[in-house]
């Protein structure tokens, strides 16, 4: 959320597992990023991974545009200070706070601790060379 309350939002293209205890994420953000700004001043935020019905969120989120939500169903996160949280979409869920950054060339790199999440039983979103793809749920056994 930005310092006026309004969601922020991006296509992030790399998320990787820091530690398991404390749980902790690192994701690379562009300096030119305009979802920079909230994140680094809130401290908080949420890393919605996308299912399968969310290709579309996905090119929106990747895009400049000013307006990212409109259209989008989202609720405030209780845990990361009311960062959005794609019902619709998402696969799973980590509620952040940031704990360190680190700048990296022309980004910044942000460690956070997992304080919350939530996992939906969906098909991921997968992509690859420019092309949305799916990777189906096992059959129960």
């Amino acid at each position: 959320m930005d310092e006026d309350g309004e969601p922020r939002g991006f296509t992030c293209n790399a998320v990787c597992a820091v530690s398991a205890s404390p749980p902790l994420l690192l994701i690379g953000i562009d300096k030119k990023s305009q979802t920079l700004p909230a994140i680094l001043s809130s401290r908080a935020f949420a890393v919605n991974f996308l299912a399968a019905s969310g290709a579309e969120a996905s090119r929106i989120f990747a895009g400049k545009g000013h307006d990212k939500f409109s259209g989008i169903e989202w609720q405030p996160s209780t845990v990361a200070d009311g960062a959005p949280v794609l019902t619709d979409v998402a696969l799973a869920v980590a509620e952040c706070r940031t704990e360190q950054t680190v700048e990296a060339g022309d980004h910044w790199l942000i460690v956070a601790r997992v304080d919350g999440g939530t996992v939906f039983p969906r098909e991921p979103l997968l992509y690859c060379q420019g092309a949305y793809s799916t990777w189906p749920l096992p059959a129960a056994v």
